[in-house]
C-alpha cells in the first residue's frame, strides 16, 4: 500500500463493508490493494452466522451477548459458542487487514450495525424485537457505544498510522422512524420511535469515536438532515434511490462540508457502464443544485450502492476498480 503523508480523512473511493467469499487475506488483498487511500475493513458473511452484519456486531457488544435462535439473534446471559465465534471472525479479518497495512499511514473505514437496525434486529428473551422495548434500546445503544469504543482502540493498535473512520450501517432507520418494524408475530408492527430518541441515540454512540463518523443506509428516504444534526461527518445511501425530494437536504449538507458516499457501482453481477457514465448522475445532481463545480470533488466518495456479498469475487473486483476509475473521472471533469 501507499504511504500518505498528508493529513486528510477521507479518499476518493471505498467500499461499503461486505465481500464475497470466505478467505480474509485475500480479501484484505484486493481491498487494500483497490483502495489504497482508504481501505475498510471488509465483512464476509458467506462464513456463516456470527459473520453476517447483525451477528457480527452483536459480538462486539460489552457485556451484553447473544445466540442464534430459527429466528434470528436472541439475547443470552452469557457468551456462548455463536459470540465467541463471531468474535474469532472478526479476529481473522483485522489480522489480514493488519498484515497488508503495515506502514500505511491514512484513512481507514470500519464498519457496525447502528444502533436503531441492530435493536430492530435482535431478539429480547420472549421472541420480541429491542426496538418494542425503549429500556432495551437505551442498553443496546450503551453497549454498543462500549463495544465500539474497545474496537476502534484495537484496530488503531493494529494499524498505527490509520485514521480511523467509524461506519454506522442503519438500513432499518427509516423502518423504525415509521413504525414499520415487524413484530415478531409479523401481525403487528412496533410503535415508531420518536425522532429525538433516535437523534440522540446516534450522537451517543458516534461519540466515542474521536474521528469522524458515517452513516450508511441503502433504503430510500435517507434522512438527512437527522444524521447530520446526530453528528455525522458523512452519510453513505445508493444514489439511484434519490429522488429531486431529497434535492434541500443534500445540497445543504454539501455547503455544510458533509461528505457524501455516493453509491453508484451496483451491487450485484452486470455489465459496468464506461466511469464517466457512472458519475453523470452526480454531475447532474451539482448542477441541478448549483453547487461549485470545485465542491463536487472534496464533497463526493465514489461507492457501490451496498455491500458486494451478493456478488460474485471477479465481478466485486471489478466494481473496486471501477469505484476508482468512476472517481477519477469525477475529479477530471466536474463540469
Amino acid at each position: 500500500m501507499s504511504e500518505q503523508t498528508e493529513e486528510k480523512w477521507w479518499g476518493p473511493a471505498t467500499g461499503i463493508g461486505s465481500m464475497p467469499g470466505d478467505d480474509a487475506r485475500e480479501t484484505a488483498r484486493t481491498v487494500t490493494g483497490s483502495f489504497e487511500d482508504f481501505p475498510h475493513l471488509a465483512e464476509l458473511p458467506a462464513r456463516g452466522p456470527g459473520a453476517d452484519m447483525i451477528g457480527r456486531t452483536a459480538g462486539m457488544l460489552a457485556d451484553m451477548y447473544v445466540h442464534l435462535e430459527p429466528s434470528g439473534w436472541r439475547f443470552s446471559d452469557r457468551p456462548g459458542r455463536d459470540t465467541r465465534r463471531a468474535r474469532s471472525w472478526l479476529g481473522e479479518d483485522l489480522d489480514a487487514l493488519e498484515e497488508f497495512t503495515q506502514g500505511y499511514r491514512g484513512p481507514v473505514k470500519v464498519q457496525a450495525v447502528g444502533p436503531w437496525t441492530l435493536a430492530a434486529a435482535l431478539e429480547l428473551r420472549g421472541g420480541e424485537a429491542a426496538v418494542g422495548d425503549p429500556g432495551a434500546c437505551r442498553d443496546v445503544a450503551a453497549s454498543l457505544a462500549e463495544g465500539l469504543r474497545a474496537h476502534l482502540a484495537e484496530v488503531r493498535r493494529r494499524i498505527p498510522g490509520a485514521r480511523l473512520v467509524l461506519q454506522l450501517d442503519e438500513p432499518s432507520l427509516m423502518a423504525v422512524l415509521r413504525g414499520q418494524v415487524r413484530s415478531a408475530s409479523g401481525y403487528r408492527t412496533y410503535r415508531a420511535v420518536d425522532r429525538q430518541v433516535v437523534e440522540g441515540a446516534l450522537r451517543d454512540v458516534m461519540g466515542v469515536h474521536g474521528g469522524p463518523a458515517v452513516v450508511h443506509s441503502c433504503a430510500p428516504d435517507v434522512p438527512f438532515a437527522l444524521l447530520r444534526r446526530a453528528g455525522a461527518a458523512g452519510i453513505s445511501f445508493d444514489f439511484q434511490l434519490l429522488t429531486e425530494r431529497d434535492d434541500d437536504e443534500i445540497g445543504e449538507a454539501a455547503e455544510a462540508g458533509t461528505k457524501l458516499f455516493a453509491g453508484v457501482v451496483p451491487g450485484v453481477d452486470g455489465p459496468l457502464s464506461d466511469p464517466g457514465g457512472s458519475v453523470m448522475g452526480v454531475r447532474s445532481l451539482w448542477r441541478r443544485l448549483g453547487l461549485k463545480p470545485g465542491l463536487l470533488c472534496e464533497s463526493v466518495v465514489i461507492t457501490p450502492t451496498c455491500g458486494l456479498a451478493g456478488a460474485s469475487p471477479a465481478y466485486a473486483r471489478a466494481a473496486l476498480a471501477h469505484c476508482n476509475r468512476a472517481a477519477k473521472s469525477l475529479a477530471d471533469n466536474p463540469e
